[in-house]
């Protein structure tokens, strides 16, 4: 029972980053716009959060800096999907080649200096005596909290509020969401860059909570596993927490597999998340391939005012 709590504290911990990261894609996606820049995008919260805390110590200018240039290379991605209506994924994937140089550039001269400490933790011992989920939830840190809470008001705010039903109506049908008065560009504008600022917050968690020493390449994928997670989810905040932790737990299995002493190279065992990853997408693809996706159906594709269909 011990081992089983205990990897679920860590499928909390380690998939923590990966849901802050995937709500935020899924904001993007649901405005319809490809989001293929995630790892770019955490890579630089994490260096630039790195960066501020070390010269500040101070956490609410940290993550004010990380919501910073976050927000910039969302205006860049904006523009260019938007207002030049550039091809997605191409935008996508020069946001993270950017983002992982700029990133390995300014991280050279902090590179292993220790970010202890920086978000605190929020201690509820009355939790404690419940079993398996008293302690998981007694002293998970500030970060954890947020995004239980941003699960929560993005579910309620896409699916319960008008504003998410103006959300929905510029990813599936962003003509007819025009005729009706909706400012078709400039709201897209302000869900990528939202959604921006929401992985750039994911990639400062993992440096602050989950590996607090900057090292270049420090997401290790996982904003690719994060753009796969909003398919698995099938862009809902619900079940993206679930799928997070699952990815999670799959990302810590291979560490207790190490503790146990087992022989097998630890770099097969790193690779278990990203089999899993690639496993699961297709068992998806082969089983959903007379359903519809859940995608937003205009996904991908500029628009146009006062296009002619």
């Amino acid at each position: 029972m011990e081992l089983i709590t205990q990897l679920l504290v860590a499928a909390v911990s380690s998939g923590t980053p990966l849901l802050i990261a995937t709500l935020g894609g899924i904001l993007i996606e649901r405005s319809g716009i490809i989001q293929l820049g995630a790892e770019g995008l955490m890579l630089m919260g994490a260096v630039i959060a790195c960066i501020t805390y070390l010269n500040t110590g101070s956490l609410g200018i940290t993550i004010a800096a990380t919501f910073a240039i976050s927000a910039v290379l969302g205006v860049i991605h904006a523009f260019l999907c938007v207002t030049l209506r550039a091809n997605q994924i191409v935008s996508g994937l020069a946001m993270t080649l950017f983002g992982a140089g700029l990133s390995a550039y300014l991280g050279k001269s902090i590179a292993g200096q220790p970010v202890t400490g920086a978000v605190p933790k929020l201690d509820l011992p009355w939790l404690e005596p419940i079993p398996v989920v008293g302690s998981m939830f007694a002293h998970l840190d500030l970060f954890t909290w947020l995004s239980f809470l941003l699960v929560i008001g993005m579910h309620l705010y896409i699916h319960r509020t008008s504003w998410g039903l103006h959300l929905r109506a510029i990813g599936d049908n962003p003509p007819t969401a025009d005729v009706m008065g909706l400012r078709v560009q400039t709201l897209r504008y302000s869900y990528v860059i939202a959604g921006s600022m929401l992985i750039g917050l994911a990639g400062a968690d993992m440096l602050l909570v989950y590996s607090p020493t900057w090292i270049e390449g420090l997401t290790a994928g996982r904003g690719w596993i994060a753009v796969a997670l909003i398919i698995f989810a099938r862009w809902n905040p619900v079940r993206a927490l679930f799928c997070a932790y699952f990815f999670g737990a799959l990302d810590t299995l291979g560490f207790r597999i190490q503790l146990i002493g087992s022989d097998i190279p630890s770099y097969f065992l790193k690779m278990i998340p990203y089999i899993v990853t690639i496993l699961v997408l297709m068992f998806l693809g082969w089983r959903n391939r007379n359903k519809p996706s859940g995608a937003p159906e205009a996904l991908g594709s500029p628009y146009i005012r006062e296009q002619r269909f």
